[in-house]
């Protein structure tokens, strides 16, 4: 039952996904951009963590 309800999900998801690619593709860009903004600040914040432990936690 947990497979078919994720299948649903996903493919809710991506129809959603591309109805606003089709009404509003402006709008779906910066919806882009925000999401590779906030996957680049977790890697930068996940780096900065990785080497204050490599220095000791100092």
């Amino acid at each position: 039952m947990a497979v078919n309800a994720k299948k649903v999900a996903v493919y809710a998801l991506v129809v959603f996904a591309l109805y606003v690619i089709i009404t509003d593709p402006e709008k779906a860009s910066d919806y882009v951009l925000i999401g590779f903004q906030g996957v680049s600040d977790a890697a930068g914040a996940l780096g900065d963590f990785a080497t204050w432990v490599a220095n000791g936690a100092k």
